[in-house]
Parts: C-alpha cells; sequence; structure tokens
C-alpha cells in the first residue's frame, strides 16, 4: 500500500499541475506561441514524435560519447592526482577554472579549432568538458577516503604501493565513482544541448536545433515537446545509471 502511494503521489501533483496549466491558458485565453496548454504540447509531440525521436538520438549518442571519453580522461587524471599530492595541487586549479568556466562562453572557441565543418566535434568536446568534473571530483575523493586502520594494517603487512592502490585505494573509489558517473551523466545530456547552442548543431541536428528552429517559427508548443522528450531522455539515463549503481554497489559490498 505504502508503495503504491508512493508513486501515485507525483502522478496526482503532476497532473494537477498539467489541469491546472490547461485551465489558465483557456481562463486566460493566452496566445498559443506565447504558452501553450498541454494539450497542444501532447498534438505537437503526436505530430512531430518521429522527428524528435531522432534528434534526441543525436543528442543522446552525443552525451554517450561525451560521457565516455570524460570517463576516461577523468579516471585516469584521478589516479594520477591520488597517487602524487604534487601533482594534484598542480592541477586542481586548471580543473576547478575549467568547471567553473560557462561552456557558452568557449564554445565559439572550441568550434573554431575543431572546424567549422565538423560541428559534432565541438559539441562532444563541449559536452565532455561539463561531464568531466564529477567523475575526476568523485574519483579522487574515494583514492583518498581510505579508512586509516585498513592503511596502516596494509602497512603493517609490507604491502608494496601497487598493491595498496589494487586492494585498498581503488574498491574503496567505487561508490564515489559511480556516484560521479550519476551525476556527469545528466550533465553530459545538459551540456550536449547548451554545446549545440552554442557551437551550432546544424551538422548533427539534435533537440537543440529542433528548439530553435521551433522558436523561429514561433512553433512553441513544439518547442516544448522538445523539451519533454530532453527531460525524459535525461531522467531515463540518470534513472538507469542509479540502477546500475544500485546493483553494482550490492556486488561490492558482497565482495
Amino acid at each position: 500500500m505504502r508503495r503504491l502511494a508512493d508513486i501515485a503521489a507525483p502522478v496526482v501533483f503532476v497532473a494537477l499541475l498539467l489541469g491546472g496549466w490547461e485551465i489558465a491558458c483557456r481562463a486566460l485565453e493566452i496566445p498559443v506561441y506565447r504558452l501553450p496548454p498541454p494539450s497542444a504540447i501532447g498534438t505537437a509531440l503526436t505530430a512531430e514524435l518521429p522527428l524528435l525521436l531522432g534528434s534526441g538520438w543525436a543528442t543522446l549518442s552525443t552525451a554517450l560519447w561525451a560521457l565516455v571519453i570524460a570517463s576516461l580522461c577523468a579516471s585516469a587524471l584521478a589516479l594520477v592526482a591520488g597517487l602524487n599530492g604534487l601533482i594534484e595541487k598542480a592541477i586542481q586549479p586548471v580543473v576547478v577554472t575549467l568547471q567553473v568556466t560557462p561552456v557558452i562562453a568557449i564554445a565559439p572557441l572550441v568550434q573554431i579549432w575543431a572546424g567549422l565543418e565538423h560541428p559534432e566535434r565541438a559539441v562532444i568536446s563541449l559536452a565532455v568538458v561539463v561531464a568531466f568534473f564529477p567523475i575526476f571530483s568523485g574519483a579522487l575523493t574515494g583514492l583518498k577516503a581510505v579508512d586509516p586502520d585498513l592503511e596502516r594494517l596494509f602497512d603493517l603487512y609490507g604491502a608494496s604501493r601497487w598493491q595498496k592502490l589494487w586492494r585498498l585505494r581503488l574498491p574503496a573509489a567505487v561508490p564515489f565513482l559511480l556516484e560521479g558517473h550519476k551525476v556527469a551523466a545528466g550533465l553530459a545530456v545538459v551540456g550536449a544541448v547548451v554545446a549545440e547552442f552554442g557551437a551550432g548543431s546544424g551538422g548533427s541536428q539534435g533537440l537543440a536545433w529542433r528548439i530553435i528552429e521551433a522558436g523561429n517559427r514561433l512553433q512553441t508548443a513544439k518547442a516544448f515537446a522538445a523539451l519533454l522528450v530532453l527531460a525524459v531522455m535525461g531522467a531515463g539515463l540518470y534513472a538507469l545509471l542509479q540502477l546500475v549503481e544500485r546493483r553494482a554497489l550490492v556486488w561490492w559490498r558482497g565482495r
């Protein structure tokens, strides 16, 4: 019964929001191009679904590529930084500066470096920048979150540096690394869309391109439909990684 209530509560809340939105748009006679009611968005979504799904896959594939590249680069760099405190202090300011710099601000530069004829390279590069920091931060925090008593025990038994890394520090980093990837997955989708806006998405025609196209034509309902596809896609990716995290942690604790 409680599980049913947990499922019903958000469904009822969303239904009330959509109902209030629909009633307000009709009662106030708001123009559809300014704020479409949910019924108009649903009609646009049904009519444009194949096109939006194709564009959604273009954006999602970009985000997945960015997540893989960011995972490899961030994990390797965190491993090097975790083994050497001097390297960590050297690269930390650069990593933080890169994280706090708005992607939209560096998008034109990355577009030039990637080549104007290859906008997809710029979009992937910018999405990698957005997804990099959570993985790096999680991996580095995990490598340093070792139980001091276990570390002293390893020293007592004469474990080498590589044995401590493989058998102690890397296992300790697993929960933090999984959490970092879960956060980075959502950011990769956001970064891909923002990068498409900033770097130009005419080559790949992702969801950002559809939103821009709909906005220029005052097709606000279509823009909302594209946003809905984007939201469902991001939530689905987050839920998938949350499931992977839960299963991986069960395996990790068992070992």
